[in-house]
């Protein structure tokens, strides 16, 4: 928990020194579209047809700091949710489940912006870091007409004994948009490089994957 507590305090402390001296400063709020590669190394199970992608969304700010006409640098903070569905059935049987986890995330993005006349295409490449900050496990099985719920939090660390997944997540971000005055929309992908299964029996693994649709409104410029 400690270390937890002074990665978040880093996390602010340059996340503020960044918007002091950021040219722009967006609110972006979004859709997300998640996955997790699951895999050992017999079988990768998430390549399974009962998994899906989870719905979810991300929400935060960004600051922006210009390095040329062309090029700047952007980060910022944003909760963000991952995680899987899984859906399957048979003679009598159904079951649907749902794992979310939620992150603290600091994208470390270059952005190359071209001007096409009234509007902007802009594209990022980068790394993010993020951190776990609480996350569910949801199930719900139907036999023979009678259904059963649970749900359980999810326990965060690298004890393979007694937790689920270790908190830190990074990986890479990739995306692309358009910018029209203050609005911004745009597509991403997050491609997890961080293995978060605690569990290291057989080469087991488990990184996230997300697509992200965003919204951005621009509320500072210098």
């Amino acid at each position: 928990m400690r270390k937890l507590i002074t990665l978040l305090v880093v996390f602010f402390v340059v996340s503020f020194a960044t918007e002091v001296i950021a040219q722009t400063i967006r609110a972006k709020a979004g859709l997300n579209l998640s996955k997790m590669l699951m895999k050992d190394d017999d079988d990768t199970w998430s390549d399974d047809e009962e998994y899906k992608m989870l719905p979810g969304f991300h929400l935060g700010a960004t600051a922006e700091i210009p390095i040329d006409d062309m090029f700047s640098f952007e980060t910022g903070l944003l909760f963000s949710t991952k995680g899987i569905k899984a859906k399957g059935e048979g003679d009598d049987y159904e079951y649907v489940y749902k794992l979310t986890l939620s992150y603290l995330e600091i994208p470390l993005t270059g952005k190359a912006t071209f001007d096409i006349g009234g509007a902007k295409i802009y594209g990022v490449f980068g790394p993010y870091v993020g951190i776990g900050l609480f996350g569910k496990d949801k199930w719900e099985e139907t036999y023979d007409g009678d259904t059963e719920k649970d749900d359980e939090d999810i326990e965060w660390g690298s004890d393979e004994d007694k937790d689920d997944f270790k908190r830190l997540d990074f990986g890479l971000s990739i995306g692309a948009g358009v910018e029209i005055d203050a609005l911004q929309l745009g597509i991403n992908y997050g491609l997890g490089l961080a293995n978060i299964s605690p569990y290291s029996d057989n080469g087991n693994r488990i990184k996230n994957r997300v697509f992200g649709i965003t919204v951005g409104y621009k509320i500072f410029a210098k």
